[in-house]
């Protein structure tokens, strides 16, 4: 069962400030009121936030710490900075929770696939490739010894289903710390609301469409709540009449096939909305949604079959103010 939203249902004062910024290869955006900090001042908390995130967790920047981890010889201890340190421990708690659905190991697959730093060859990979590649992960390989990390050897990081999750969180804390009273902050499509609107509203969000011809107009009330969607419609490449998403399945080594295209879900954290968004989508619609149901989270699936796409929502989900 997860925790009840925390924060107090403050209504904003005006006036209302909306900022925006670069993250992640993606974009921020904020809507907050109330607080005593200038707009210039919440941009530069907002961006300071998140670039710390990718300063520590990017596999794209060659001088990251994940990129040193990843790259660093077999047996080698890391003292991980004290925000990797918080992503990788829930990281690696969703992953026991999940059965391995989410696994935030898969780095060396990813980067095969065309999905990480390195740029895609334009051929999917062979099959010994593939296998090599997901041997080389698996998230019971990483242990910490004396608060070190070992790396195991091989074993490459790919924290893109949780970091941008923590972003949102980390961002959310340090306008928190400035006195912003009510927010609504999202980075590439996942959010964080936090008091009420200067209207005396709730912050929405609108669910974003897996596909051109599937639009379900449905909003969803952040009283408190975090917000993450995960599905292959976002990312992805054709190769031989056949497209392959981002989201991977650790079992197979593969590119998630079929079934759930998009899973959003609730939370007070948006770091574990987002790996869990991740997890429902690898598990498929009836494991996802059975797990989903055992653990009162709040979940709302696109199922694609025979019969088109349909939605498929936890009980936890019916009980939310949605419209």
């Amino acid at each position: 069962m997860i925790p009840a939203p925390r924060g107090p249902l403050v209504r904003a004062a005006q006036p209302l400030a909306e900022l925006s910024g670069p993250t992640m290869g993606v974009s921020w955006s904020l809507k907050a009121s109330g607080g005593a900090a200038s707009p210039e001042r919440l941009r530069v908390t907002v961006q300071d936030a998140l670039d710390a995130v990718v300063a520590q967790m990017s596999q794209w920047e060659i001088a990251s710490d994940i990129t040193r981890f990843n790259t660093a010889p077999a047996g080698s201890r890391h003292r991980l900075p004290a925000d990797f340190a918080r992503v990788l421990a829930c990281a690696l708690e969703i992953a026991e929770e999940t059965g391995g659905a989410f696994d935030p190991t898969l780095g060396a697959m990813t980067e095969l696939w065309g999905f990480g730093a390195q740029a895609w060859s334009g051929a999917v990979p062979e099959p010994p490739k593939a296998s090599a590649a997901g041997a080389a992960g698996g998230y019971r390989r990483l242990v910490q010894h004396d608060g070190l990390w070992v790396q195991p050897g091989g074993l490459r990081l790919d924290l893109s289903g949780i970091a941008k999750g923590y972003g949102v969180d980390k961002a959310a804390e340090a306008l928190g710390a400035l006195g912003v009273e009510s927010f609504l902050i999202e980075a590439g499509g996942e959010l964080r609301g936090q008091g009420l609107r200067p209207d005396g509203q709730p912050w929405w969000a609108r669910l974003e469409p897996p596909r051109p011809q599937f639009r379900p107009d449905i909003r969803i009330a952040l009283p408190g709540w975090s917000v993450a969607t995960s599905g292959d419609y976002r990312r992805g490449f054709v190769a031989g009449g056949r497209r392959y998403g981002h989201t991977f399945d650790p079992a197979s080594a593969a590119p998630v096939e079929g079934g759930v295209i998009s899973a959003t879900v609730l939370d007070p954290s948006c770091m574990r909305a987002d790996a869990l968004a991740t997890a429902l989508t690898v598990m498929g619609a009836d494991a996802g949604l059975a797990f989903a149901n055992s653990r009162e989270i709040p979940a709302l699936l696109v199922v694609e079959g025979t019969d088109g796409l349909t939605l498929l929502a936890s009980a936890a989900w019916t009980g939310l103010e949605v419209e």
